[in-house]
């Protein structure tokens, strides 16, 4: 099973990232920009949060808060899970599903290396599968 770290190296480590000072909307807009789902935010350089659609969704949205003057201290989640580039596909997947998240910040020591989220580890998993029964086709065929 493939490691975080080759996810990175396929996709690459741009990680887009907004102030913790920024409104909701100014994330919404770098989102859409950017065609993304997520943001890292930040507080200098020190990561302090992640900002989601869910996030706007769940914490603003329904409860009332207006994008264009709420903060997104306000509305981000603060509790990140994190992930080493060592992290196998499988143990995402599992943090992914135990703690309903769809996006995985990547630190190697106190430096943020990356982001992956659930799409990134469902195609490595289809790849990784089409890749085994390629294999397996090949080792049958050469059977007969």
């Amino acid at each position: 099973m493939n490691k975080v770290w080759h996810i990175l190296k396929a996709k690459g480590n741009q990680v887009w990232a907004i102030s913790k000072d920024a409104t909701v909307l100014d994330a919404l807009k770098l989102m859409a920009e950017k065609q993304i789902g997520a943001l890292v935010v930040l507080d200098g350089d020190h990561v302090v949060g992640i900002f989601s659609e869910r996030d706007h969704a769940r914490k603003g949205v329904l409860i009332g808060k207006h994008a264009d003057n709420t903060r997104l201290t306000e509305v981000m989640t603060k509790d990140l899970v994190i992930v080493t580039p060592a992290y196998s596909v499988k143990e995402c997947m599992a943090l992914m599903t135990d703690r309903r998240i769809r996006h995985l910040p990547v630190f190697e020591g106190d430096k943020l290396v990356g982001l992956v989220s659930i799409g990134d580890i469902v195609k490595d998993m289809i790849e990784e599968l089409e890749f085994m029964v390629d294999q397996l086709e090949k080792y049958i065929t050469g059977l007969r």
